[in-house]
This record gives structure tokens, sequence and C-alpha cells, in this order.
């Protein structure tokens, strides 16, 4: 079926209309496009606006207290529609609900059902009880899976030329600061020739760009096949006719094995972009984090990718005022950026998250340093991204095409940009389509952006 049409319009031979929300990571997007697909197959039409359809689904975040608050109030505007006669029922799914369980119900007694994050595969059947006016039953709860789940016939959220792919569900490690497994179980790997199969799937609807994630990307295997094989899993993906990237993504610096970084340094497809959280540099704090890694360990790793991966960029993210960071640790973690010169950073505020080891942790800070020392880190790491970017000036990049925003304008990415998270390309050129790769040259800077032309020549036909 395809895949990229998310505004159906609804007809008298459906089984209902709803509209969709989707909120939180990647993983959660995979969810709801699973959740997409079955209900588009079942009979239901997606409608773009709320306040049309006959239910509306918000798939939630629960990771940290801001992305809950962002669920509810999302939740809040679509019981209004409700209150308003202008929607019939709420359904609530994903980590929220697998958070907080009948809490959620108790808080907001207005939604109709919720649904928990390994409840996806059955959202047609809390659709037919929002349709048929059934109240008897308000919450949809499984056991975290002991084996993969299918992800094939999604009906995707993403532009028709980039999907992401996810490899495996859950999480092993115990990070004092994270209620992820809490909330999607323990580590379960999708076989190979199952990932492949999707890949496949995508591939054939029109993805050039298959973006990998999981919780644990470098942990791939462990469970299923009694190693790592992630190695294994891209070789695989190598073979994928049509295919142009593979983008790599949450890979935990754990099980990073030489294999993995010459199959990444070998391949024509997989892009040298490697996204792979660090969360701090000081030993006290990552033993405090519970990461099993030690800042020696990691940079013996960077030094080895830098060396060996060519033309490499790193996207990491750091955590600012754990309990306990004193002053000179935070420094230490300064200095430590501006050392490695990562090319994209990402930083957060710890966040304390009930349930969690880091909850009982001593000498939690106030927000006020949790901020200032968010903002010395940016500021470190926006004049390293500046500086990256104004070395691409003069050079002719390829860039894939996303939005079109004007007549001769475009908005694209290099390889060392992820969707939504990482800089953008402005390009001028004509006739281009979205999903294209082009030669670019690269003519300025804009804050953390580019801004190019499309070079002349030949360029790659779509």
């Amino acid at each position: 079926m395809s895949t990229t049409d998310t505004t159906t319009i609804a007809d008298t031979k459906t089984k209902g209309t709803y509209a969709f929300v989707s909120l939180g990571c990647p993983k959660n997007l995979v969810d709801s496009e699973k959740m997409l697909g079955n209900l588009s197959l079942d009979g239901y039409s997606l409608v773009s606006e709320p306040d049309q359809a006959d239910f509306v689904i918000v798939n939630t975040c629960g990771f940290i207290e801001s992305a809950r608050q962002e669920s509810k109030a999302v939740i809040q505007e679509m019981l209004d529609l409700k209150a308003a006669g202008k929607t019939k029922g709420v359904i609530v799914s994903g980590c929220l609900p697998e958070r907080l369980g009948s809490k959620l119900l108790d808080e907001m007694p207005q939604i109709d059902h919720i649904v928990g994050v390994f409840g996806r595969d059955e959202i047609t059947t809390v659709a037919e009880r929002i349709v048929s006016g059934a109240k008897e039953q308000r919450e949809l709860f499984r056991p975290a899976a002991i084996r993969a789940q299918d992800d094939t016939a999604r009906l995707r959220i993403t532009p028709g030329h980039y999907a992401y792919l996810k490899i495996s569900e859950g999480c092993d490690r115990t990070c004092t600061f994270c209620a992820i497994p809490k909330m999607r179980g323990k580590h379960v790997t999708k076989p190979i020739e199952m990932v492949r199969r999707e890949a496949e799937e995508l591939v054939a609807d029109g993805v050039k760009e298959l973006i990998l994630v999981a919780q644990d990307t470098t942990y791939y295997g462990m469970d299923l096949y009694g190693e790592v094989r992630l190695a294994d899993l891209l070789k695989e993906l190598e073979k994928v006719e049509g295919l142009q990237w593979i983008r790599l993504m949450y890979l935990y610096p754990i099980n990073f094995t030489d294999e993995l970084i010459d199959t990444i340094a070998k391949s024509s497809k997989i892009i040298p972009y490697l996204d792979m959280p660090l969360q701090h540099s000081n030993d006290r704090m990552l033993k405090r984090m519970q990461r099993r890694v030690n800042r020696e360990k990691t940079e013996i790793l960077l030094e080895k990718l830098r060396e060996r991966v060519p033309n490499l960029v790193i996207r990491t993210t750091f955590v600012v005022g754990f309990p306990g960071e004193t002053e000179k640790q935070f420094i230490e973690l300064k200095e430590f950026v501006r050392d490695q010169h990562f090319e994209r950073v990402g930083v957060f505020t710890y966040s304390l998250e009930p349930g969690t080891p880091a909850e009982r942790l001593p000498d939690h800070l106030p927000e006020d340093i949790k901020q200032r020392r968010y903002d010395e880190l940016m500021e470190v790491q926006q004049e390293i991204a500046f500086e990256h970017a104004d070395s691409w000036v003069g050079y002719e990049l390829d860039v894939i095409i996303d939005e079109q925003v004007e007549d001769d304008l475009w908005v694209g990415r290099t390889f060392a940009d992820a969707p939504e998270i990482d800089s953008l390309v402005y390009v001028r050129g004509e006739d281009l389509q979205i999903g294209q790769l082009v030669p670019v040259e690269i003519l300025q800077r804009q804050d953390y952006d580019l801004i190019g032309v499309v070079s002349e020549g030949e360029m790659e036909e779509d």
C-alpha cells in the first residue's frame, strides 16, 4: 500500500474517520505509522483536522517531564474538541499510558481509551469500541514483546524519500536517569531477514534514505544471536537495490566493534554520520549515571573513528546539572567538547524522573544552575558548529531535497544532517524534485544553516 498519503479524504463506505497526533522520538513515530497502517487496512479513513474526525488518537511521549506536559496539553486540546461536540472520542496511546497506567485516566477521566506501547497492533479493536459506542473497557495493555514486532505495511508520516527503520525494541541499559526500560521493556532484536524485508518494502515505496533507530543500536543482535551483529545487518542492507543513504542513530559507545567501524568506513551507502549519545565526560558523573564507560575509553573510540572513517560527522548529546555535578566537573565537560570538536551536539538539563535510581541520589541542583550550564555549553558548541559550517563554504556537497519553499528555492540536507534535529541547506535551483540528490555549491552560512546553488553539470535523475 502507499505509505505517503497522510490526508486521506473519508468517504461514506469507511468504518469511520480519525485524526492522529504523533509525539516523541522516531521510535514512537514508527509505532504511529504502524497504527496508521493497521487502521487504513481495516477500513478507517485518516483526516487532517481533528474536528472533522469521528475520533482522535494521540500517540504520546513519556520520557521526561517536559514531554509529558506536552503530551497532556495535546490530549487536553483534543478533549476540549470532544466536549464541544466536534469529535466523538479520544484515544491516548504510547509511552505516557505505559508510564502512568490507570493514573492517567484518574487525572484525565474524559479520555475514552488508553493503549500501552505494546497494545499498538490492537488499535483497530479500540477504534471499533469508539465508533460503536461501547464503554465497557477503557484500558488496553500488553506485556513487553519477547519477539520483535512487525513494522511492515506502515502508513508513513515522513516525506516519501526517507523513513525510520526500527531494528530493535526496548533497552537492557540501566542508566540511572532513564525510565525507558520501564516503558519499553528489555532489548528485543528484530531478526536480520525481517529488517531487510521491511527495508525492501520501504525502498520499493520510494525511500532513498533509511534512518536506523533503536534504544541501543550497537547492542543489536545480542539477545537473539548471542553476539552483537549490527555490522552483519548493515552488510545485508547494503544489498538493497535503490537505497542510497543509510543513517545510524543511537549508537551506544559500548559494543562499537572494529568490524562495525570497518563496515561503516568501507560502505558506499552508510553515510559517515554517527549519532552517539555520550551524556558526560567526567568519570564520576558517568559512574553515577551508570553508563559503564569512562572518559579514556570514549576518547580512544572517538580517535579510532576519526582515523578510520573519512569525513566523519559525529552527533552526540550531553546532560548538564546531573545530581552532584560540581562546577569543576562541568568545566571538564566544556573542555571535552572544545577538544573533541563534535560537529553536532544536543544538550539537555537533567530532568528528575520519578522511579529512576537518580531520583534517590543526593545533591540535586537548582534549576538556575542547570540552565546556566546549559547556556554555557551551548555557547561553546555554537562556536564549533559555526566553524564547521564555515569550512564548507566554497565546496560542493550532495544535498537531498526535502521541501520546496518558493519556485526556485528548496530546503535540503547534507549527509551531516538528520531530519528534524540538525541543520538545513537552502538551495537555489530550477526543476528539482523532492527526494532528489543534487550537487550544491555552498555559498555562505546563515547561523547553523547553509545557503547554496545547484552546481552546473549533470545531476542525478530522480
